[in-house]
């Protein structure tokens, strides 16, 4: 079988994660045979990698030099966009840390440098592979629960302390971060929220908090009102300064709702759709029939060990990718979505307006406290 070379460039806590995994041989068909980190990184790098691994500080030895197949880029934010597209020109294939960038116009720009270097692109999206989530996504796609009224999703089990956004002067920052809970912890439940129901918000009305709970420039605590097309409304609401928090998700639909929490997936489910009970019922009060059904949910959650490795698998075997990366843009627009909305006082439409955003995150960047 053949044997992809991966590099990985960013030796934060994510990457070191990826790059031990990968040179443990956790990944069948990946050979882990480069990093790049800081110059403060090397010492570790080299203490902790096989012999077979080059340890870089300089990236464009690392791109050009290290003869790596394909890359994971674990770096900050803002670089996410332009390391990929640095990727796709020199023939590589990429696996995309979370969030795909901070803005949309860069992430748009680096789908379309994907998109013609025929390249495999993945974004690192590790709770696709929750069963729970996958069940929750199959039981809507097959139409169990009709046509969806409403969502809503309570995360605020994000908690962080002051210490945690003191660890590094680029925390939290407009500059250093390009945004707070919406861009570190909750990308996960943005791209799940639209993954899982197979609906994009197309009206936002938000509101950020920016400090609430914290010592910090950036966004702790967020409440938005989404319109969907069909004319379902959805509220997302996250924050890392409750505790303890809740992890609640939930899913109304015309043959009932869908419950996740507390890792269980229940379904409530009508034994005659709403709709037409109210056109034909005829008692006044009353309401449908209504089962309590526990979902069994079976599998293995395999986080981003299963990102990493159907993403060798699809460059290897051809096998679906399970997060595309050009599906990344997706939840970057959301958040842009809420931050405008939130700076502007005004319900945004989808797709916004990117150099508008752009625009008015650069005012934020200029007045941010954090200098590289």
């Amino acid at each position: 079988m053949n044997v992809i070379k991966v590099g990985v460039i960013g030796i934060g806590n994510m990457g070191k994660s990826h790059a031990l995994q990968i040179d443990k041989g956790l990944i069948d068909g990946a050979v882990l045979t480069a990093v790049c980190g800081r110059e403060a990184q090397l010492e570790w790098m080299k203490n902790h990698m096989t012999d077979r691994v080059q340890c870089y500080v300089d990236e464009e030895a690392f791109f050009n030099e290290s003869g790596i197949e394909a890359v994971i880029i674990a770096t900050p934010h803002y670089s996410h966009p332009e390391l990929a597209k640095k990727a796709f020109a020199k023939g590589m294939h990429v696996l995309l840390e979370k969030p795909a960038g901070v803005y949309t116009k860069d992430v748009t720009e680096m789908n379309k440098a994907a998109a013609s270097s025929g390249k495999i692109f993945a974004m690192m999206f590790n709770q696709r592979t929750n069963p729970l989530y996958q069940k929750l996504r199959q039981l809507i796609q097959s139409g169990e629960l009709g046509e969806i009224k409403r969502t809503n999703w309570i995360v605020t089990d994000w908690y962080r302390s002051q210490s945690y956004y003191d660890s590094s002067k680029w925390r939290a920052t407009w500059k250093g971060e390009g945004g707070g809970v919406l861009l570190n912890q909750a990308p996960h439940q943005l791209d799940l929220w639209q993954w899982t129901t197979g609906l994009v918000p197309k009206r936002v009305h938000a509101f950020c908090h920016y400090g609430k709970y914290h010592d910090i420039e950036v966004e702790d605590d967020v409440t938005a009102y989404v319109e969907y097309e069909n004319g379902a409304t959805g509220v997302f609401i996250t924050s890392t300064g409750e505790a303890p928090g809740t992890n609640r998700f939930e899913i109304a639909g015309d043959r009932g709702k869908m419950v996740i929490e507390n890792n269980t997936l229940t379904f409530f489910r009508l034994t005659q759709p709403e709709r037409e009970f109210n056109e034909s019922y005829t008692g006044g009060f009353g309401e449908p029939e209504c089962w309590k059904i526990d979902i069994p949910v079976d599998g293995q959650n395999r986080g981003h060990l299963g990102i990493i490795q159907n993403w060798i698998d699809t460059i290897l075997k051809g096998t679906p990718l399970l997060s595309p990366g050009e599906e990344g843009v997706q939840g970057v627009q959301l958040a842009n979505a809420i931050y405008l909305s939130s700076w502007l006082n005004q319900t945004i439409e989808l797709p916004i307006n990117a150099d508008l955003y752009l625009e008015k995150l650069q005012e934020k960047i200029n007045q941010s406290t954090f200098q590289n």
